[in-house]
């Protein structure tokens, strides 16, 4: 680390702090040359690799705007969807892997959105696996009813419309 002062390329860690859930480093340095301190933060990049083969830096936001679209008009809150998109983030990282293939996203993003609200999960899973036909659909319904557990049996909470 160059010492933003004398650029030194040396420096002395005088303190570390975990910030952010542990996410980020808060390092305190000091400059073995001129004795002047300096803070750095220290964070791990997630990069997604998108289909067409483009790169772009992991956002916790476009999940959560994603989720947000299927819930719309659903009984689904701002704060449920935000640890929806918390938790995805922290199951991304825990693969360890800095790429992220923008595909194993939605996939990590259809378990908890499926025991959030079916509904939103079956609009999503349409557009994620590309839906073409009511088959599609009848498929995926089927495979909701068929791994439904009791207390599911009610539907996703909401009253009939």
């Amino acid at each position: 680390m160059h010492c933003p002062f004398c650029r030194h390329p040396d420096s002395r860690v005088i303190d570390s702090r975990t910030l952010d859930d542990g996410s980020a480093i808060r390092r305190r340095r000091e400059c073995p040359s001129c004795h002047r301190r300096f803070t750095t933060l220290e964070t791990s990049t997630l990069t997604v690799l998108k289909r067409s083969g483009v790169t772009e830096p992991f956002s916790r936001e476009k999940i959560a705007a994603g989720v947000r679209k299927a819930c719309q008009n659903r009984p689904v809150t701002d704060d449920q969807i935000a640890l929806l998109a918390q938790g995805v983030e922290e199951s991304i990282r825990s693969t360890g892997s800095s790429i992220i293939d923008a595909n194993d996203i939605g996939t990590a993003i259809l378990g908890p959105l499926r025991r959030l609200d079916t509904v939103a999960y079956l609009r999503f899973a349409s557009v994620y696996s590309s839906f073409n036909s009511l088959d599609d659909f009848e498929a995926a319904i089927a495979a909701l009813r068929s791994v439904r557990t009791p207390d599911e049996a009610g539907g996703s909470g909401a009253p009939p419309e």
